[in-house]
């Protein structure tokens, strides 16, 4: 990953760059948000830190910004539970569907905490932390319509700032990620 490149995009954008999280400020997100940042994406952080936007405010330990993180975290979890209670997702990993709506939600709820977790880099575009390994792609998530949204972190920040489009995403290089993969359009 060209680190510089991204953040190249960043300024073209005119986001605001910060000074980058140290080891330690690293660690502590980790440990606060129960969550392993991916290699790349733990390296693009600890060089700058973007914020505002639709970015994360990581470094921010405020009450109100930790609650919006924590939205943020439980964004795809919500999206799920939404889609079990309104409409008829229900993955057949999951066995019989309960025909109890809580119980349902509650089945939701539990294979949720089995799935690797999404860390989100950007509104609601989405890195898996698992495999713990550069390279993973970023899902767009809104409720269950999840698609890729780049093949790898810097591919999806060339796809987010201009530098290409969704139909030169080259599908057939994406690392594919148990459970989120499956659930792609």
């Amino acid at each position: 990953m060209d680190v510089a490149y991204i953040i190249d995009l960043l300024r073209e954008d005119d986001v605001t760059l910060t000074p980058g999280l140290s080891t330690e400020e690293i660690t502590e997100v980790e440990d606060r948000y129960g969550i392993h940042f991916p290699p790349d994406l733990r390296e693009l952080l600890m060089s700058v830190l973007p914020i505002g936007k639709s970015f994360i405010p990581w470094r921010d330990t405020s009450p109100q910004r930790m609650g919006v993180i924590r939205q943020r975290l439980n964004w795809p979890l919500e999206g799920m539970i939404f889609d079990v209670e309104q409409n008829i997702f229900w993955p057949s990993e999951w066995g019989e569907r309960p025909t109890d709506v809580e119980e349902a939600v509650d089945t939701c709820k539990r294979e949720f905490l089995r799935v690797p977790k999404l860390i989100p880099v950007y509104g609601h575009r989405y890195i898996p932390e698992q495999p713990c390994e550069e390279g993973n792609p970023v899902f767009s998530v809104y409720q269950t319509d999840i698609i890729v949204y780049g093949e790898s972190l810097q591919e999806y920040f060339k796809l987010e700032f201009g530098e290409k489009t969704y139909e030169q995403i080259d599908f057939e290089t994406v690392k594919t990620v148990r459970f989120w993969s499956d659930l792609c359009s």
